[in-house]
């Protein structure tokens, strides 16, 4: 018998081709060229911290040898009470990103294509390829969403839409017309994912209506996260809700305790601190308005403030003063902001909203960079 030829083989194993395309996610700094530790806006982390509520059932979590509940089902009933949604509709997340990436490899694999808009959230080129699909980016507006492009760049390889509203990193907003067109305009079987990490600094008039989507269709995934307004970064908590369909999809291949003791304690806590929600928007508004104010007056020197409906401004240098020149300039006087070269915005410097004394500051600095 003729013994089968097996194909040559590599001297260490080898990732497959899809993997091995990926860039890797690159997280805001925190320290200058030189090792020093600035004074962190690149990450719109909240510059309230954490509600002293939660930071107190973080303490109290309970007996850190034994398993946390591998279904957070308290926390769900939580969430489910304050935004009027069955827990059993809710799937929780170590962080909103774990999420993305679920929803992509539920639904998308080799020979099928993940559309999202370009500047768009870093982590869906990722979440794409990580499943072998091919990431498709439809052209922006302004650096915008454009549904009509959203829609044009479909086709019928399409089986995941990511949206990110409002969108990071640029801020901008898709309104409630918005949102309906482009869901109305895609097949039943394309998944929309609504990457709803900035929703609690829109104002409640201004609701884009994807809860509600979710809520009432069968193919829309909103997904939130704990790390911006509830100030809880460090414990990587987010949860996405649509039919029950959907989820049941995501918790079959979730991680079985993806959420430790420490972060379902802490954001329960956090979920009961409303108030704390409330003051962190408030505090934002403001401190946006003023600093996006005070940018507008340096027009005439090139530089223009995005509109933005989330904790961070970006900014588009097209003056003397270049973007690079901008973020080397802040760093030199204590403060670390988002350059975006790698995501394709090597004009623009994103910059969270801190406290009203570092947005003066920052505000300051670059007047007299730009020669104002």
């Amino acid at each position: 018998m003729t013994e089968p030829v097996l194909p040559p083989f590599a001297d260490r194993p080898q990732p497959k081709p899809w993997i091995a395309q990926i860039h890797a996610y690159v997280p805001g700094k925190t320290t200058g060229a030189d090792g020093q530790v600035l004074t962190k806006l690149s990450a719109n982390e909240n510059p309230l911290g954490t509600s002293p509520q939660a930071q107190a059932a973080r303490h109290g979590a309970g007996d850190q040898a034994r398993y946390p509940d591998p279904d957070s089902v308290v926390l769900r009933q939580a969430l489910g009470a304050l935004h009027g949604i069955a827990p059993d509709r809710i799937v929780m997340g170590t962080g909103s990103d774990e999420l993305l990436n679920l929803a992509a490899q539920a639904f998308a694999g080799p020979g099928d294509e993940v559309v999202y808009v370009r500047y768009g959230f870093s982590v869906y080129d990722i979440a794409a390829r990580r499943c072998g699909a091919t990431p498709v980016v439809a052209p922006d507006r302004d650096y915008g969403t454009d549904v009509d492009a959203l829609l044009a760049a479909v086709t019928p390889a399409t089986r995941v839409v990511f949206l990110a509203n409002p969108n990071n990193p640029t801020g901008s907003y898709t309104g409630a017309a918005g949102i309906a067109r482009l869901h109305a305009g895609l097949r039943p079987d394309i998944l929309l994912v609504i990457d709803q990490a900035y929703a609690e600094y829109v104002a409640p008039a201004d609701d884009d209506g994807a809860l509600a989507l979710a809520a009432r269709t069968t193919n829309v995934l909103v997904t939130r996260t704990f790390s911006k307004i509830y100030g809880l970064a460090g414990e990587r908590v987010g949860w996405a809700t649509g039919d029950a369909a959907l989820v049941d999809m995501l918790n079959r291949i979730r991680g079985p305790f993806n959420l430790s003791l420490s972060a379902q304690a802490t954001a329960l806590a956090a979920v009961g601190d409303q108030e704390f929600v409330r003051a962190s928007f408030e505090h934002n508004r403001d401190q946006r308005a003023r600093f996006v104010e005070r940018l507008a007056a340096l027009g005439n020197r090139g530089l223009r403030p995005l509109p933005s409906e989330a904790n961070f401004v970006l900014i588009e240098f097209s003056g003397a003063l270049r973007a690079e020149d901008a973020y080397r300039g802040l760093m030199d006087h204590g403060y670390i902001t988002r350059w975006l070269p790698g995501q394709g915005l090597p004009q623009c410097l994103r910059i969270t909203i801190g406290t009203a004394a570092q947005m003066d500051a920052i505000a300051d600095a670059l007047a007299r960079m730009a020669g104002a």
